[in-house]
């Protein structure tokens, strides 16, 4: 079955930062298009970053929400099954739970990793 397993939260300072990673088994990783997303309780989900995949003229095309552009850098390595974000000058803002996941079939989830900025 699919598994997605998310690491490298934890507690950095504001202006800090933290790199993530997920494992990806149990699926052809190269042909999924993979993003991240993050959840503070009580608010909704939501899209972090997205990258396509290598396949055609589209390649690993990234898409960013708008409170993380030239901040966060989303990218993926096939040959290890394996989705980055890469988190620079982190603010407060950024504390959530993030989550890698399939765009349009977030059934397929990891069970998360907790980043919390603060002083």
């Amino acid at each position: 079955q699919v598994q997605l397993v998310e690491s490298g939260g934890g507690l950095v300072q504001p202006g800090g930062s933290l790199r993530l990673s997920c494992v990806a088994s149990g699926l052809v990783f190269r042909i999924f298009p993979m993003g991240w997303y993050r959840q503070v309780p009580g608010k909704e989900f939501e899209l972090v970053a997205d990258i396509g995949t290598d396949i055609g003229a589209v390649g690993g095309k990234t898409n960013y929400a708008e409170s993380v552009k030239d901040r966060f850098t989303i990218s993926r390595d096939n040959s290890k099954n394996t989705l980055y974000l890469q988190m620079d000058r982190l603010k407060s803002e950024d504390t959530a739970t993030y989550y890698c996941g399939i765009p349009g079939a977030l059934q397929y989830r990891g069970q998360g990793t907790q980043v919390t900025v603060s002083s």
